[in-house]
């Protein structure tokens, strides 16, 4: 299986259960609708955080830290080789061209590859651990508003309260 899909056809599930939600707000009624989709974000909450648990930075790091000495080690080698080519070529003979010419592509090749590969590296774990960081401060925020939102048992005491406050001031005015 392809994870794309599978992460694909499930935020589309999540979208049709939160379209389902709307709809049951417009035919049965804003409380059933209004839970079934609170319900259906919670969920979907979830799920993005274990998409994020399963999320490797190493292998990220390290497939774009291989691109880019890929590329780069390509695009230098070419460019020096040509460059140490010609001036060899115009101050030596043919074999003493060659020689310096691997010389001077392995060297650089090297450094290239060893400067490239940290640079990479720390730029990579800094965007990510920033990015990261983001989505933690946004998962905390959502959490923080769910977590104000009253429960269902402070709201059934809330109308006890306002029925009994309700029948005492009925009674209040019955014996007036």
């Amino acid at each position: 299986m392809n994870p794309n899909r599978v992460d694909f056809l499930v935020d589309l599930a999540y979208g049709v259960v939160i379209l389902l939600s709307v709809a049951l707000i417009l035919v049965v009624g804003t409380g059933v609708g209004v839970a079934f989709g609170i319900g259906a974000l919670v969920s979907y909450a979830i799920h993005v955080v274990w998409k994020m648990a399963r999320f490797d930075p190493e292998w990220m790091t390290r497939e774009v830290t291989e691109k880019v000495e890929e590329t780069i080690t390509e695009e230098v080698t070419e460019e020096v080789t040509e460059s140490v080519e010609q001036t060899v070529a115009e101050e030596v003979t043919e074999s003493v061209e060659q020689t310096v010419a691997e010389e001077v592509t392995e060297e650089v090749t090297e450094k290239v590859e060893q400067t490239v590969t940290e640079e990479v590296t720390e730029n990579v774990e800094r965007t990510i651990g920033e990015e990261m960081d983001d989505i933690i401060q946004q998962l905390e925020q959502v959490n923080e508003r769910v977590d104000r939102r009253p429960r269902t048992d402070e709201i059934d005491e809330m109308q006890r309260e306002l029925t009994t406050n309700g029948n005492d001031e009925d009674d209040e005015e019955a014996e007036r």
